[in-house]
């Protein structure tokens, strides 16, 4: 409720008879709160107009604060107001996110952009940013600040308000006018205090001596007037008397020309021209900052330079307004770009007698990188542009005009002394080209001389033309030092390489693979036998063999002239304790050697296999041989107990990467047979774990049969107890466990289970058992053995993955998946 009243009050007040053009000297958030307050004890619509009527507030800034409210940037709290100078809030571009609106966007409220008092502007998202846009929609384009006028912002800056304080002793030449309070203290033989405010007429009334003239005076004066007034009633013995000022008055000031927000405003007494038009909104593009003039009584009392006070901090001409001051802001006479390499390029206001020299003090001079000779100077000559260059003698004289841009270009990236040398010495770098340093042998004793593997008997020296171009010199730089060849003079920009043996020489890499710790490619070095190699890659694995060690060896004939059939040289040797070679020891390596360390074929790391259930000592067990079958580790796992089922048991097995790459042959079939979307909501992956059929009573009924397998690493061979039940599934009328009877065929368990359904496949029936075989009954006498599951498939076109999953849940990986499949599918 109270927000729609804040909303109805400024709509009352916009009715009112409030002033057009008066300035307030409340801010926009004050008149809020002043509204917030009111209402909460209790006035009237009526009572705070008038209120606030008598305190300055606008016509038009009820109206600007409606909008707001419209806008939604004043809600039913006022915190954005509140914690902010509204008169600087509408400078800045403030962003609000609108959730309780439920906007997607963001509200920016009414902003000072430069061009004006902006109307609510909102942002669009785009993407990770908020793009400012205007009320046609239109983004608004943020300004280069080197397009920006420079100290044209600063009435526009919210931490600058050059608002007075009240606070400090009054001036001195502060001059009295109705409003003023007066403050008379009087203490001694008497003791009186008089607190007069000047009347409308100037005078203020002191009883006993009746109206007394203020107006004008100012307070030096007025002290010394009112003490000599007052000694005629009260006794100059004895007594003491004090004048002092309490509340000031408020003045009125026009602000006309070329700000923001012309019109009368109501500021405090001590208010100066600054403060004035900071409230009017700072200056426009078209408005002056240098030759801002204040009239009083029709007489111009001062001409405002901004350019002074930013740059030199002189206040002098910031004087104090009085009653009916104008303020009045003319057009700029010239605005002047500078670009390039000054310290703070951007535009300048300048006057018709400032020059560049003044225009560059206005930039902070040249960067340190300047060309500081001359500056280049584009005009505008009638319907054409001119360029006239400036020379540094003639800064002071040449004239700037308005539209001009004055650039300063960089210094060249050319040396006027500079030799450089690089390669195979201590010290390479840049150096100065001098008397002292001005041949090679100087320039080498300069650079504290040649390294060790420098390449003496040819340097090359690089040279630049005069028109740019490069020559190539060669250098017997052992001849210089040796003083068997004449020094060589040097000339500005010379670079000189002095190379190394191992730049031009291609001494290649070694490489060595197998059972070896670190293999890899190693830099080659003189001498490199074959056991410093090994010894080089960390030694010998475990799995090495001492007997194979081969080496590779490029062929090389730098002077041959026909092709040649060898591919490369192949050397053979085996290795003793010590990493000696067996039977040619310091076997030296050359370039590009590629060695191979070979496993040895008698080494053999141990196979883990288990055993679980129905054993007489389960768990695990290292394979003795690479075929060792089923029943042999039956037998070390001291035999099946009487409780075992072996026709039941069954063996599952980790895949290989053969056995895994047929599994994902047979996934991506099915991928593209039943489509991706249902495969992947079935989450359907590759096991790495699959069941294997076997027959364990045949195992052990014949060691060493078909039936007695062979074992590998990571199989587990599990033999469950004797299970008495057999379970119909698929496409039966009640899917169904029952007990199972001795000599029962299939037809019998099907009836178990009410029989086939409606869309039930008959021929295709297959039976899965215990010990993990699937096999396909072809005939009513198919035999059934405890354990096992029946399994019907429904009658339909084409098998889906859906009903494949239906009745064969009860198969435990996707290996005996698939040879599900391809049962039903034959």
């Amino acid at each position: 409720m109270r927000k729609h009243f804040i909303y109805a009050a400024l709509t009352f007040f916009m009715m009112g008879a409030l002033p057009i053009m008066a300035q307030s000297g409340m801010t926009d958030s004050q008149v809020i709160q002043y509204v917030q307050e009111g209402t909460k004890q209790g006035k009237s619509q009526q009572q705070l107009m008038m209120e606030l009527s008598a305190k300055g507030v606008t016509r038009q800034q009820a109206e600007r604060l409606k909008k707001m409210y419209e806008s939604g940037q004043i809600g039913a709290g006022t915190e954005e107001l509140r914690n902010t100078n509204s008169d600087s809030r509408l400078r800045k571009e403030y962003l609000r996110k609108d959730t309780k609106a439920g906007k997607n966007g963001y509200n920016m409220g009414g902003s000072m952009n430069g061009y004006g008092i902006m109307p609510a502007d909102s942002a669009m998202y785009a993407g990770d940013t908020y793009i400012l846009v205007d009320e046609y929609g239109k983004p608004i384009k943020k300004e280069n600040p080197e397009d920006q006028v420079f100290g044209r912002n600063i009435f526009t800056n919210e931490n600058l308000t050059f608002e007075p304080d009240v606070n400090v002793a009054t001036p001195q030449d502060y001059r009295l006018g109705p409003g003023d309070e007066i403050i008379i203290d009087i203490w001694g033989a008497s003791e009186n205090s008089i607190r007069q405010e000047i009347s409308p007429d100037g005078t203020i009334t002191i009883p006993g001596l009746g109206m007394i003239s203020l107006n004008g005076m100012n307070i030096a004066d007025a002290k010394e007037y009112l003490k000599s007034e007052l000694s005629r009633i009260y006794a100059n013995e004895g007594n003491q008397i004090q004048v002092t000022l309490g509340n000031t008055r408020s003045i009125r000031v026009n602000v006309m020309g070329e700000v923001m927000v012309p019109g009368t405003y109501t500021m405090s007494a001590f208010a100066s021209v600054f403060h004035a038009l900071y409230n009017a909104g700072g200056i426009t593009e078209l408005g002056s900052l240098r030759d801002i003039r204040v009239a009083r009584n029709g007489k111009t009392v001062a001409n405002v330079d901004v350019y002074e006070y930013i740059l030199q901090g002189k206040t002098d001409t910031n004087i104090s307004l009085q009653e009916g001051d104008v303020i009045i802001v003319p057009t700029y006479e010239a605005i002047v770009k500078v670009e390039g390499k000054v310290k703070r390029p951007m535009k300048y206001e300048m006057k018709g007698d400032e020059t560049i020299s003044t225009l560059l003090k206005y930039a902070g001079f040249f960067a340190s990188n300047a060309y500081k000779n001359s500056v280049r100077v584009v005009r505008q000559e009638g319907r054409q542009l001119s360029v006239a260059t400036v020379e540094r003698d003639n800064f002071g004289s040449f004239k700037v005009m308005d539209g001009d841009v004055v650039s300063a270009d960089s210094i060249s990236n050319r040396y006027s002394n500079r030799l450089e040398i690089v390669g195979a010495v201590y010290r390479p770098g840049v150096y100065e080209f001098s008397d002292r340093i001005n041949t090679v042998k100087k320039l080498l004793t300069q650079a504290d001389g040649l390294l060790g593997d420098a390449f003496t008997n040819r340097a090359v020296l690089y040279r630049q033309r005069e028109n740019l171009t490069s020559e190539v010199l060669p250098v017997d730089v052992k001849g210089i030092m040796e003083g068997s060849a004449a020094d060589v003079e040097l000339r500005n920009n010379d670079l000189l390489y002095i190379p190394s043996i191992h730049d031009i020489k291609d001494e290649g890499d070694v490489y060595i693979s197998g059972e070896i710790k670190n293999p890899g490619t190693y830099p080659y070095a003189d001498n490199m036998t074959l056991e410093d190699f090994v010894i080089t890659a960390g030694g010998l694995k475990e799995t090495a063999s001492l007997v194979r060690v081969d080496v590779a060896r490029r062929v090389k004939d730098n002077k041959g002239t026909e092709a040649s059939e060898t591919v490369s040289q192949n050397f053979t040797f085996g290795l003793k304790d010590g990493f000696i070679v067996d039977g040619e020891p310091g076997f030296v390596l050359e370039p590009y050697d590629q060695v191979f360390v070979r496993k040895s074929p008698s080494y053999s790391v141990q196979k883990i296999v288990t055993v679980k259930g129905e054993v007489l000592f389960e768990g695990e067990y290292s394979l003795n041989r690479k075929n060792e079958r089923l029943s042999n580790l039956i037998e070390r796992a001291g035999g099946i107990t009487a409780f075992g089922y072996t026709k039941g048991a069954k063996l599952t097995r980790v895949a290989n990467e053969d056995e895994k790459k047929r599994m994902a042959d047979v996934l991506d079939i099915m991928r593209r047979e039943l489509g991706e979307g249902l495969t992947d909501s079935l989450k359907l992956e590759l096991d790495s774990v699959f069941t294997v059929g076997i027959d364990l009573e045949a195992a052990l009924a014949k060691p060493g049969s078909s039936a007695d397998i062979v074992l590998r690493e990571g199989d587990v061979i599990s033999v469950p107890e004797m299970t008495s039940t057999v379970k119909i599934n698929g496409a039966v009328m009640m899917p169904n466990t029952v007990t199972y009877l001795d000599g029962k065929n299939v037809g019998y368990y099907l009836n178990q289970a009410g029989g086939y359904s409606q869309n039930a496949k008959k021929s295709k029936k297959f039976i899965i058992y215990m010990n993990g075989h699937v096999e396909k009954v072809k005939a009513r006498s198919k035999k059934v053995e405890p354990g096992c599951e029946i399994v019907v498939p429904n009658k339909v076109k084409k098998n889906t993955f859906g009903n494949i999953m239906g009745y064969t849940t009860s198969i435990a990986s996707l290996a005996m998946m698939v040879a599900s499949i391809a049962n039903l599918v034959k």
